[in-house]
């Protein structure tokens, strides 16, 4: 007998089992059971053989039509061609160059699956030797590894194809012992789940649909499980560190900010800020995630809660992900605060803390001066970038560490932060990216979530329209137009490029073969400077950029001493120039749906309307045009966060890389299993509240350290 650990070697024997490990990474028993098929056709329902694409490699179940065999003129020998449909209409021809002993095999009327790559030739779709199994054998029978209704259509590779993964998990089935089911006996009743040894056979070997339709609900409730239980422990062990409260004290810098404050918080940003006052004010430590349209005022309510910290003894860090938004951060901080903000200079108000910036760019004195100031406690609030976890940065009392834009940091720079605390901190991350409420609940499960609707009042809306340049260049002459219309109104504006250029290898976010190379800021900028925009003032910002040019740039672009600014992606979050009402994005189909959204929200933020214009080549019906089309549509940044997930690759929701046979989602869907994903959790929940290192459970404690591993755990905190 085997189980999920046995080598395959011991049951395929050494070459087979040489090939899977080398093409399809399969070493296992357990590898191999949970190298599930793709997809499954069904004798009577065949594959849509019109809507094969040139250059794809696929798997078809057809059924041969017709074959000929004539000699070749260009060269010695035989050429055998047969045609395949699929019932519906669609034919694919096949070639085979000197085989014509295949015609035996493949005679008019048989099914049978063929594999490789679709070309094209005289307009006609056809497969160029490809591999097949015949579906039936000699005597008409079905062959045993496809006995039933419905074929199983594996992940393959060129030199294992389908069939021979279907071959050798009918093997493996033959002797395999299912392991004890990980799965509590009672959730499986209660959410009426076969068993796992059932589900692994039926998911491989289904009898009907409805038996399949059984074992992939099972065994996508294993990775829902697994994950929520693995992210409910952590939720409830955080509960057990200890952490200083930090409750709120009246008369303090907190009600000072409150009280000058020019403009009404929203409903939205009172109701947060009660939250984390209260977890602030609790012994154990804030894990709380902010997420938040742009523009809905998360560092309003980041300040809040860094100025209950600071009223009452400690300090606040803000970690930010570049020089320019740790700037940026620092400069929006010290003006919101005012006298509050700059203690110990001539004007300071009689409470007052001092507002800090720390990065890597500073001079040795500045730096020293910093450092000493941070470690004296007199700067109460600390702003800056990963330099903050430089060696040689103490805290006199870290009580609160608010991350923006959280995934950009891993968990190893935020560990690196909280140890600089005398005990665990309070934790703030924050993130403009709206999160769909089944990833927030599979990849920040462990965290408190909050989230801001609302706009704050006098926020302008923003239009946008996607340029098409190929097909209508008219209309890419009138968006610079338009710019210069703005300017002249004494507006400001964005042109963003995808890449920095000038010999620079930045990737393509979304490239495609055969493309030209995404436009450049080095290129564009001069040609606009003596083009469409001659005579207006252009500066030009990137990451490249020395820290103090950077700086430079940006301030002279918020003080109006410049008309445009052509920049990389480094103006996608935090850049705040209420005077900006333009934004040009270039080749926007080489952007993601949620950096357009982004982008965008850099515009508007004044009481002028914004406009955000999405120049594109992409051809009309592309995905890459409606995923365009979507963007301009709407400026719900949820709906587009949906989108967003539908379009990308769900697959390893914990992580991109392998490390182990269960160490990534291949089941679970984001989208299509909501409901799967939150009865999951409220199992998770019942279960981990009774048992919180599931010392009585430990078939399943073990299942759930081997889907999600240590560093699957660490990417749960990455996002």
């Amino acid at each position: 007998m085997t189980d999920l650990e046995t080598p395959l070697r011991k049951v395929l024997g050494e070459k087979t089992s040489k090939a899977l490990a080398g093409h399809l990474e399969l070493e296992t028993v357990g590898d191999l059971l949970y190298h599930f098929p793709r997809r499954y056709d069904e004798r009577g329902e065949h594959t849509d053989i019109r809507a094969l694409a040139v250059g794809e490699q696929v798997t078809v179940m057809a059924q041969v039509q017709r074959t000929h065999l004539r000699p070749m003129r260009a060269r010695r020998g035989q050429l055998l061609e047969v045609t395949v449909g699929d019932g519906t209409g669609g034919v694919l021809g096949l070639t085979f160059f000197n085989q014509a002993w295949r015609e035996r095999d493949l005679r008019p009327g048989r099914w049978g699956l063929f594999a490789g790559k679709v070309t094209e030739f005289r307009g006609k779709r056809q497969l160029n030797g490809p591999d097949y199994v015949i579906l039936d054998d000699q005597d008409g029978t079905e062959i045993d590894e496809f006995a039933g209704a419905l074929i199983p259509v594996y992940p393959a590779a060129a030199a294992v194809p389908t069939w021979v993964i279907a071959r050798c998990v009918r093997v493996a089935l033959d002797t395999f012992e299912p392991p004890p089911d990980p799965l509590p006996e009672a959730v499986r009743r209660r959410r009426h789940l076969t068993d796992l040894g059932t589900a692994l056979r039926q998911i491989h070997r289904p009898d009907s649909q409805a038996s399949l339709a059984a074992a992939r609900r099972r065994l996508k409730w294993d990775e829902a499980f697994a994950v929520q239980v693995s992210l409910v422990q952590r939720k409830l062990r955080a509960l057990d560190w200890p952490a200083v409260p930090r409750p709120r004290a009246g008369g303090g810098l907190l009600d000072g900010f409150d009280a000058t404050l020019p403009y009404q918080l929203t409903e939205g940003q009172r109701a947060v800020g009660a939250d984390i006052s209260t977890d602030l004010s609790a012994p154990h430590p804030m894990h709380r995630l902010l997420q938040g349209e742009v523009g809905s005022g998360k560092t309003v309510c980041a300040l809040r809660a860094m100025l209950q910290v600071v009223d009452a003894g400690g300090q606040a860090a803000l970690l930010a992900p570049t020089e320019v938004l740790a700037a940026q951060h620092q400069r929006a901080v010290a003006d919101l605060l005012g006298p509050m903000g700059r203690a110990g200079e001539l004007d300071s108000a009689d409470q007052a803390t001092r507002v800090t910036l720390l990065t890597g760019s500073l001079g040795a004195a500045a730096r020293r001066s910093t450092l000493a100031s941070v470690a004296s406690g007199e700067a109460g609030i600390v702003i800056g970038t990963h330099a903050l976890l430089y060696e040689g940065v103490d805290f006199a009392d870290l009580g609160l560490v608010v991350v923006d834009e959280q995934h950009r940091f891993g968990v190893e720079q935020r560990d690196a932060l909280r140890a600089k605390a005398n005990q665990p901190p309070h934790v703030l991350v924050m993130t403009a990216t709206p999160i769909p409420r089944t990833v927030a609940m599979t990849v920040y499960g462990d965290l408190e979530i909050s989230t801001l609707t609302e706009l704050p009042r006098g926020r302008s809306p923003i239009a946008s329209h996607v340029v098409p340049a190929a097909e209508k260049p008219a209309f890419l002459d009138r968006a610079w137009r338009r710019l210069t219309e703005e300017v002249a109104a004494g507006h400001q504006a964005y042109v963003v490029c995808p890449r920095i250029g000038d010999g620079d290898t930045d990737s393509d976010p979304v490239g495609e073969e055969g493309r030209r190379p995404p436009l450049a800021v080095l290129d564009v900028a001069p040609l606009l400077a003596d083009g469409p925009l001659k005579g207006l003032r252009i500066g030009v910002l990137h990451g490249r950029l020395p820290a103090d040019e950077k700086d430079t740039v940006m301030r002279a672009f918020a003080a109006g001493d410049l008309d445009v600014l052509v920049a990389t992606t480094v103006v996608e979050v935090g850049v705040d120039v209420p005077n900006a009402t333009v934004m040009i994005v270039l080749d926007a189909d080489r952007f993601g749906v949620s950096q357009l959204h982004q982008l965008r929200g850099r515009v508007g933020r004044g009481t002028a309307p914004g406009l955000c214009l999405l120049v594109t080549e992409a051809p009309p019906a592309s995905p890459a045009r409606e995923r365009l089309d979507a963007v301009a549509s709407t400026s719900d940044g949820f709906r587009l966060a949906e989108l967003d997930l539908e379009q990308r690759r769900e697959g390893d929701v914990l992580g991109a890389t392998q490390s182990g046979r269960r160490s990534h989602l291949r089941l679970l869907s984001l989208l299509r299993d909501r409901e799967l994903i939150g009865d999951a959790r409220t199992e998770a929940i019942t279960l981990v509240e009774a048992d919180p290192e599931l010392t009585g459970h430990p078939v399943l404690r073990d299942w759930v350290t081997a889907l999600v591993d240590e560093e699957r755990a660490e990417y749960l905190e990455k996002g």
